[in-house]
C-alpha cells in the first residue's frame, strides 16, 4: 500500500512516522511554504501539484491520501477532494479538534475572516498580538496600522510593515510559562488569532484568559463535503489499516 500524506503539520509528521514503523510506503508532500519545514520520516516531496489536475495526475502511483494538513489551507483540501474523487481513490482528511470546546471559548470574539479579525481588534483598545501567519498581515496593516502591534511568524516577513509592528520569528510548541511572559512584556491586551486548534500554540489562549485580555479568532474555513475525518493520529492509522487489509 502506498500513501500520499499531505502534510506540514506535527499531526502529519506523527503520522509519517508510525506509518514508516508498521512498514506502510508513505510519501509526504509539503506545500514548500516554509523557509525550513521539520521534515518527517519517510519519503518527502515539496511543492504543489499544480491544484487538482496536477493531484489528479499524480494518484495513479497512490493507494490512498491522508490530507493532514493545516486546517485552514482551504485551497489544498478543496483541490484532494476534488482530485481523489476523479480518480476514486480513498481520502481521509486527518484534522485537529479546535478549541471551541476551550472553557474560555464563550468569551472570545469569533469572525469569519481576517477582515472582520481586524476590524474586531481595531475596536479594541492597547496593544495587540497577531498570531495568524505571514501570509495573512496585509489584511491587518490598514485598520491596525497605527497601533502596537506583536507579530509572531516562523519566517521573516518580506515586505515592510507599520513602524509600531514588532516582528517575532518563533516556532512553537509555545510553553505556558514563556507566552504569559511575552504577552506582560509587550502590554497585550488583546490577542488576535485562528481556531488552528491542538496542544502546541493552545498556551496563548490559556495566558490570555488568565490576562483578562480580549481575544478575537478566526474561525475555520468549511472542509469539503463528503471527505470522512478523524481528529487524531491513531484513527488516521486505524482507517489505514482496515483499507490495507482490505
Amino acid at each position: 500500500m502506498r500513501v500520499l500524506l499531505l502534510g506540514g503539520t506535527a499531526e502529519a509528521r506523527e503520522l509519517a512516522a508510525a506509518l514508516v514503523d508498521a512498514d506502510l510506503e508513505v510519501v509526504s508532500s509539503l506545500a514548500g511554504r516554509v523557509a525550513r519545514p521539520r521534515l518527517p520520516a519517510g519519503s518527502v516531496r515539496v511543492g504543489g501539484f499544480g491544484g487538482a489536475e496536477g493531484l489528479r495526475a499524480a494518484l495513479d502511483a497512490y493507494d490512498a491520501v491522508v490530507d493532514a494538513t493545516h486546517p485552514f489551507a482551504a485551497t489544498i483540501s478543496a483541490s484532494a477532494a476534488l482530485a481523489c474523487g476523479q480518480a476514486e481513490v480513498p481520502l481521509l482528511r486527518l484534522t485537529r479538534p479546535g478549541w471551541g470546546t476551550h472553557p474560555a471559548a464563550g468569551r472570545w470574539h469569533w469572525v469569519a475572516s481576517h477582515e472582520e479579525a481586524a476590524a474586531a481588534a481595531a475596536v479594541a483598545g492597547g496593544p495587540v498580538f497577531l498570531t495568524t501567519g505571514r501570509q495573512s498581515l496585509h489584511r491587518f496593516v490598514g485598520p491596525l496600522g497605527s497601533r502596537a502591534v506583536l507579530v509572531r511568524v516562523v519566517d521573516p516577513v518580506p515586505d515592510p510593515l507599520p513602524p509600531r509592528w514588532t516582528v517575532l520569528l518563533s516556532r512553537g510548541p509555545y510553553e505556558v510559562a514563556r507566552e504569559r511572559e511575552l504577552m506582560v512584556a509587550h502590554g497585550v491586551r488583546v490577542l488576535v488569532t485562528k481556531d488552528s486548534g491542538g496542544p502546541h500554540t493552545q498556551g496563548k489562549l490559556d495566558v490570555a484568559d488568565g490576562l483578562g485580555l480580549t481575544v478575537v479568532v478566526v474561525r475555520r474555513p468549511t472542509a469539503p463535503a463528503g471527505v470522512e475525518e478523524v481528529g487524531d493520529v491513531p484513527g488516521a492509522v486505524r482507517w489505514l489499516a482496515r483499507r490495507a487489509g482490505s
